[in-house]
């Protein structure tokens, strides 16, 4: 019975072995985990051993993979390989049945999971929420809700963000605001975009109560990896505001948005900052600014603590904002 349950133990590690894919590296080494994709010259591999590990793809010699995995070459169209196979170092197999493809890792641009219905569909994102409660000489009672998202396929990608924040001072609400954007970029090469977006704001305290902008623009993609990503875009705006007295203006605008994300210390600690800086083209002295720079420290591969601050200024106009806020709260990604 015992020799049984060592033989039985035996075929379980071989077969799990025998499911592992596996990478070879120009120096030698072997490394086996499984490919969760490869983007921006790193292929990340998850291991047992050491986690996620991001290899970069010029040190890689070949891989082997028992995974369906999506093959792109390009920017648009990917090629289904129901297994990869090793061959001579700087190549791959494509194995599909009976017509076994071989070709350069030079030539591969990402390896991903077919999803079901958009097969290079990339998402990811996260929602934070903070909850500040300070019971002193004057009562504070902040909340503050924040969501990030981005989805890529092709040459085009999706982004979104919404926030909402509301601040009580013994009972009295001294800020409530939301905004949303949503903003669509078509690549024109790999690192070149070509830009279009919307925002909408609206204040129920402030005497700036709607803000409105329309813009378009070229961007540029700096890197966007495992390890983080980072762009920018010069925008074309019409912004139109509407005041809590009845008036309203437009005007409009050049402005200069960045997006940026850094991994640090393993992946446990994220750095991040995004934004927007314009100039109204009409008036020299006016410029109005809305950033934030943060810390996100992960808990697990989907929880984190997140610390996050945020201005928002619009100088020159009718009932000027100027608002900075500081927020320390909890989040989910994806």
């Amino acid at each position: 019975m015992f020799s049984r349950t060592l033989l039985c133990l035996a075929l379980s590690v071989a077969a799990t072995s025998a499911l592992a894919d596996t990478v070879w590296l120009k120096n030698g080494d072997r490394l086996t985990g499984k490919i969760k994709f490869y983007d921006g010259g790193k292929l990340l591999l998850a291991t047992d051993y050491g986690g996620a590990i991001a290899l970069d793809w010029s040190k890689i010699a070949t891989l082997e993979s028992d995974q369906e995995l999506l093959i792109k070459e390009n920017a648009i169209a990917g090629e289904r390989a129901k297994s990869l196979q090793p061959a001579e170092p700087g190549k791959v197999i494509l194995a599909n049945g009976d017509a076994p493809k071989t070709i350069e890792l030079a030539s591969i641009k990402q390896i991903l999971k077919p999803k079901p219905l958009v097969e290079d569909l990339v998402w990811k994102g996260n929602i934070d929420a903070a909850l500040d409660y300070k019971r002193a000489e004057r009562d504070t009672d902040d909340y503050d809700v924040s969501l990030k998202t981005q989805a890529r396929h092709g040459l085009w990608r999706h982004n979104a963000q919404a926030d909402y924040n509301r601040e009580f001072q013994d009972d009295v609400v001294t800020t409530d605001n939301w905004s949303a954007e949503y903003a669509l970029d078509r690549f024109l090469t790999e690192k070149w975009f070509w830009q279009g977006r919307f925002e909408y704001k609206r204040d129920m305290v402030e005497e700036l109560e709607r803000q409105r902008t329309v813009g378009t623009g070229p961007g540029y993609q700096f890197w966007d990896n495992e390890l983080g990503a980072f762009s920018v875009a010069g925008l074309l705006n019409r912004t139109d505001y509407e005041y809590s007295n009845g008036e309203s203006d437009n005007f409009y605008a050049a402005s200069l948005k960045w997006d940026y994300n850094r991994y640090l210390v393993g992946k446990s600690v994220e750095l991040f900052s995004d934004g927007e800086v314009g100039k109204p083209l009409a008036n020299a002295a006016d410029y109005t600014l809305d950033a934030a720079v943060g810390l996100r420290y992960k808990l697990t591969d989907w929880a984190s603590l997140n610390m996050k601050a945020e201005k928002d200024l619009v100088s020159g106009a009718e009932g000027e904002l100027d608002e900075t806020r500081y927020s320390l709260g909890f989040g989910v990604g994806w």
